[in-house]
């Protein structure tokens, strides 16, 4: 019954050469005004799986070439994958929508394009003792409305985050940054520049985490309230706001001329390069690249890895990677058949073959996951392996915990019941979810795949309805903090940092009892060795088949200048220019 990877058919080339076709309709659409050049043909080498062998072929198509943008536009545009859910930096958990906040606001910290922390609003931080941080606050820091920042909006920013229900708008709900904040219990005012943190224990990544959360004015928030703020927001970053659409589609600022200077440590001195930045979504990577290609935009976030090499080989595009921070799952409901049984997640794990999926989906750009945790993460288990593609172990498995094809149909059942069961995605998943639908129908399993959208298939994930679900979850701290909570912790409705990501309904007891522990242990041997007993009994209990850490794709008009990506995807335009 078991087809061997020699004899697989085609699985994934339908997904990658369906986005490459839905690029080139759009992009050699006739585009307004008429091109001024003639159209030069573009090459673009595909990889595909044929009859089980990796195979590349060469593709030339015409792309007509249209003007640049006006030489003299000086507001950047950043083209997302996502729209931002919100303007307030007290209330999300949400790629997109810091990029937007962090060039809006700023932290006691900041973050450089890899893991490196540095000052930001603070100008010195010293630890008292292992539980009493001292932060002194730069002086001369001006909120967007002329007011100066003070230690009464550090206090007040933290205390909003830390206080249950202090989130007003649209409804009383604390924020979902409070995981951030660790054990910190209670702040203290010294003067006007100096703040004391009170910790109720030891706080070993308390910088990485501190990143996390940016300061906003205390007596403007009182003033207008949250909705009044979500209207208006008011920050000390180097651009404020001007505009947004309705749902934050389009999102318009400008360059802040008071801005205070920013981290003396990257090099930030004054106000911004440009004039203002525009944020703007175009969830279709297709349209995304059609518009950089247009000069419509600038920036364009999440290149899918098939058409990496076409934008290489375009003049006036470069395209940038770095590693990231965002580790890929097939999370598994382990309380809804058939994956309440560990055996079939087990299973699961031997039945993919990742190094396919990294070289045919992600143009041989990504890393296997042995296990939860990011290779990157500071905490990453340096033992654990990835498991092996082993479809013969996948079915020694399947068939211990009864599921054999017991009629010859090529398909798997347990007392005459098919196995079968719906892969739920998120629209820039869909591809990678139909290559793993396609793996497991190989083994006799019938998968079916449904896309929705994230904000609506989360209530559902969280109250364990779903079967499976495939996704990423960010891994930004470069350390468990901040994230293995998020992910493996019992969702436990009313702290907005446990199991909030825990998409698998998975609940073990030990395994809070570490991941808590953790968290404000300060010897670095001991917290070691809790957080590799929880990565191995995560290992053996299997809540998803651990597939893949991909590598960052983004790219920008050669105008666009003294810019990278970040790991964590976070885009900070203080340095950025706009060449002529």
């Amino acid at each position: 019954m078991f087809k061997t990877r020699q004899r697989r058919k085609t699985i994934f080339n339908i997904g990658v050469l369906a986005l490459v076709l839905v690029f080139f309709v759009t992009a050699c659409a006739p585009a307004t005004p008429e091109p001024v050049d003639t159209p030069e043909p573009q090459t673009i080498i595909i990889t595909e799986l044929v009859e089980g062998e990796i195979v590349e072929r060469t593709v030339v198509v015409p792309v007509e070439v249209t003007p640049e943008a006006p030489p003299g536009r000086q507001t950047i545009i950043v083209a997302l994958a996502r729209t931002p859910l919100t303007l307030d930096p007290a209330d999300y958990s949400h790629r997109e929508t810091e990029n937007v906040i962090r060039n809006m606001f700023d932290g006691l910290v900041t973050r450089d394009t890899r893991s490196g922390v540095h000052l930001e609003i603070a100008e010195s931080m010293e630890w008292l003792d292992e539980t009493t941080l001292e932060v002194k606050l730069r002086q001369g820091v001006m909120f967007h409305n002329g007011e100066e920042l003070t230690a009464d909006d550090v206090i007040y920013t933290y205390e909003r985050i830390l206080t249950d229900d202090a989130i007003e708008y649209p409804e009383p709900h604390s924020s979902p940054r409070r995981g951030f904040l660790g054990p910190m219990d209670s702040l203290e005012k010294i003067d006007d520049y100096t703040v004391l943190i009170n910790f109720r224990s030891p706080w070993p990544v308390w910088d990485q985490l501190l990143v996390h959360n940016q300061i906003i004015p205390m007596d403007y928030m009182e003033e207008v309230g949250a909705e009044g703020f979500l209207n208006n927001p008011v920050g000390t970053g180097p651009f404020k706001f001007v505009s947004a659409t309705a749902g934050y589609d389009e999102i318009v600022l400008q360059r802040f001329d008071d801005y205070w200077g920013g981290a003396p440590t990257l090099d930030r001195d004054g106000p911004a390069c440009v004039e203002g930045a525009v944020f703007r979504t175009i969830p279709e990577a297709s349209t995304r690249v059609a518009a950089l290609l247009a000069g419509e935009v600038d920036i364009i976030a999440e290149v899918p890895p098939e058409l990496v090499r076409l934008l290489e080989q375009t003049p006036g595009v470069e395209v940038y990677t770095a590693p990231s921070t965002r580790p890929i799952w097939m999370q598994m409901n382990v309380t809804l058949a058939p994956f309440d049984d560990v055996r079939v997640r087990q299973a699961m794990n031997y039945a993919i073959d990742v190094d396919l999926l990294i070289e045919t989906l992600y143009n041989g750009r990504g890393q296997p996951l042995a296990g939860v945790l990011s290779p990157l993460n500071s905490m990453a288990h340096p033992d654990l392996e990835p498991y092996p593609y082993d479809p013969e172990r996948a079915l020694e498995l399947l068939a211990d915990a009864g599921w054999e094809d017991t009629n010859d149909d090529g398909m798997l059942d347990r007392n005459g019941v098919p196995m079968a069961f719906t892969l739920d995605s998120p629209p820039e998943m869909a591809a990678l979810a139909e290559a793993l639908a396609g793996m497991l129908r190989e083994l006799g399993i019938d998968v079916s795949v449904r896309v929705w959208e994230y904000g609506v298939v989360l209530p559902l994930l969280r109250a364990g309805e779903r079967q499976a679900y495939v996704s990423d979850w960010g891994d930004s701290t470069f350390t468990p903090p901040g994230h293995i909570e998020a992910k493996w912790h019992t969702y436990t409705e009313g702290v907005a940092y446990w199991g909030r990501g825990n998409f698998s309904s998975y609940s073990n007891e030990r395994v809070d009892e570490l991941i808590q522990a953790g968290e404000t242990e300060a010897d670095l041997e001991t917290r070691q060795a809790m957080y590799y007993e929880v990565q191995e009994i995560l290992y053996e209990e299997a809540p998803a088949a651990f597939l893949l850490l991909p590598d960052v794709f983004e790219a920008a008009s050669d105008r666009v200048q003294n810019w990278e990506p970040a790991s964590d995807s976070r885009i900070n335009l203080h340095n950025v220019c706009l060449g002529p």
